[in-house]
């Protein structure tokens, strides 16, 4: 099937996954989580300028928070992106829903890490300047490879944020992350029920854009000063490891889709299931 028609295939199931999206989705605010009492001028308006010790986070929450904010922050150009394939009726609708719901990830992580001096705002601002200048790029792809990268990409951030979570760093940072992995995991949800119809509708095609975006699989990442990278430090620290990609992200969704006992694949689905045969567990 072409994009076309596969646009206008699934419309019908993206118009009632945002209705449910949107029902189930918790209209929780940013600024309620943010404790701005603790909040004070930095030297250009007559306070004092941020320095090391002002910082209370621990050295792994500081790292995993600023990857979150510096991927949210970047959502302009994953609009872009994802606008190119899917700006019409229910779809574009979709994309503005998640774009605004990444958003404010983005102003409440932010605002917690400057309103509590828990990064150098200096740094992070400079850091946000060139993940942004960089953009977020990606090759052209069918609109199956989209759904199937946005699943994995979501199922991969609440795994992130729920770990985050765990370290128990302190009540404000640990509520944060868990609203976060709540909306990362119905934002799964959606594009997980979408690639769900697809298999339905187009079997092989889809199970071609499944193997296809397993393979491409990567997360997200911020280069360090010492020369290591982000995820090498949240891999070490537990929060999210790229060798546990496929139990923590991958193998769900597979199994969420029946991918292995499935009986409608031809020869394409088959040789895309072969390719993933070590991730049935």
């Amino acid at each position: 099937m072409t994009d076309r028609e596969l646009l206008e295939s699934l419309a019908f199931e993206v118009e009632e996954n945002l209705r449910r999206h949107m029902a189930e989705a918790d209209g929780w605010q940013p600024h309620d989580h943010v404790p701005w009492d603790d909040g004070r001028n930095f030297e250009f308006l007559g306070g004092i300028d941020w320095e090391p010790g002002q910082s209370e986070l621990g050295e792994v929450a500081k790292l995993a928070l600023t990857v979150s904010v510096l991927i949210a922050d970047n959502l302009p150009s994953y609009h872009r992106e994802l606008g190119k394939y899917l700006r019409t009726g229910p779809w574009w609708r979709w994309v503005g829903r998640w774009t605004a719901e990444e958003n404010r990830h983005e102003i409440l992580i932010r605002n917690y890490l400057m309103v509590t001096r828990s990064v150098d705002p200096v740094q992070l601002e400079r850091h946000r300047m060139e993940h942004m200048t960089t953009g977020f790029r990606r090759p052209a792809l069918h609109l199956l490879d989209i759904l199937a990268a946005g699943a994995f990409e979501e199922a991969s951030a609440a795994v992130r944020h729920r770990n985050t979570a765990a370290l128990q760093e302190n009540p404000m940072v640990t509520a944060i992350a868990e609203r976060l992995a709540a909306d990362d995991e119905l934002q799964t949800v959606f594009f997980g029920n979408l690639i769900a119809a697809a298999l339905d509708l187009a079997p092989d095609q889809t199970a071609r854009a499944i193997a296809d975006q397993v393979a491409a699989f990567r997360v997200p990442e911020v280069p360090l000063p010492d020369g290591r990278n982000s995820t090498e430090v949240l891999a070490e620290a537990g929060i999210y490891d790229p060798a546990r990609t496929g139990e923590l992200v991958f193998t769900p969704l597979l199994q969420r889709w029946n991918f292995f006992s499935r009986t409608d694949f031809g020869d394409a689905g088959e040789q895309a299931r072969a390719e993933l045969a070590h991730l049935r567990s």
